[in-house]
């Protein structure tokens, strides 16, 4: 009779548990695809870039690729160059080769589950020099300028120019060599460096790859285009975005003068063996004079 009665409540109790497994209903799992943001780019030289991502969400399905993708155009895909580092989520370096320095980039972060890939926010590249140094760039008329003065230390070459802050050394100097307004850090990172016109006529390039420091042609080009000399100064100061910031300049004796108020940027060209075309800014006017090579003046690069 015990064994009846155990053998019913077992009986029961299998019943019971069969019912309520056919009631439970299994939800299906949702798969979208991954999420996550780009980091901006940073180390960028001449050819190469660093960037990457955070993947904070895998979408429900393991990421089986991620990396960066990049192209010239805003959006890019994985269908344009891209990295592939890794698997997962989680934060990535990724390395940027074969950049172009007279190119801006854009660049996305990607990842890839079951269902597809997924990206990140678009972050894009500046034109740099070897010292990290961010150009903007502006077109007016044919040509396209450096929208900030020179800022660099080196040479194309990867050599550096020589800092010349002493007043004898500045006027003695037969090589190249820059300096800062005042020799302080602060008026170069605003206003560019002063370059005497040996460091523009060294064979190791002072300009960027794909640019080149402005000859006297490129400046007569621009001043031409903006109405000539009579009424381009207001315009480049403002109007056709090529930021004339009045860097001031330094005497071939060495001393300092013209901060905020005058504006002097080296060409290319030579006058003769012994003097260099300029272009000066000073209150309304623009024109072009010569002085010597020991002189140190602002420099603007324009693209080849």
């Amino acid at each position: 009779m015990k064994k009846l009665r155990n053998q019913f409540i077992y009986s029961l109790l299998i019943g019971g548990l069969v019912l309520l497994t056919a009631c439970v209903k299994t939800e299906p799992v949702i798969v979208v695809l991954p999420v996550m943001t780009t980091t901006d780019v940073t180390n960028l030289t001449q050819n190469t870039g660093k960037s990457g991502g955070i993947i904070s969400s895998d979408g429900g399905s393991s990421v089986i690729s991620r990396g960066v993708c990049w192209s010239t155009t805003p959006t890019p895909t994985i269908a344009d160059r891209k990295t592939s580092d890794g698997t997962g989520t989680g934060t990535f370096t990724s390395t940027l080769t074969g950049l172009s320095a007279d190119s801006t980039y854009y660049i996305r972060a990607y990842a890839t589950n079951s269902v597809g890939t997924g990206y990140g926010n678009t972050v894009a590249s500046l034109l740099t020099d070897l010292d990290g140094n961010i150009y903007h760039k502006v077109t007016i008329g044919t040509q396209t300028w450096m929208v900030e003065n020179l800022k660099t230390t080196r040479y194309r070459t990867g050599e550096g120019i020589t800092n010349n802050k002493s007043d004898k050394l500045w006027s003695t100097s037969t090589y190249g060599a820059w300096c800062d307004y005042n020799n302080d850090e602060a008026n170069g990172l605003k206003y560019g460096k002063l370059y005497n016109w040996n460091a523009i006529n060294d064979s190791r390039n002072i300009a960027p790859v794909g640019w080149h420091v402005a000859t006297n042609a490129d400046w007569t080009t621009l001043v031409t285009f903006l109405g000539g000399e009579g009424v381009a100064a207001s315009k480049l100061k403002d109007i056709a975005g090529f930021t004339a910031l009045m860097g001031g300049s330094r005497s071939s004796s060495g001393s300092f003068g013209g901060l905020t108020d005058s504006g002097f940027w080296w060409t290319s060209t030579e006058n003769n063996s012994s003097s260099i075309f300029f272009w000066t800014i000073v209150s309304t006017d623009v024109y072009q004079l010569y002085k010597t090579k020991l002189y140190g003046y602002s420099v603007r690069c324009v693209k080849d």
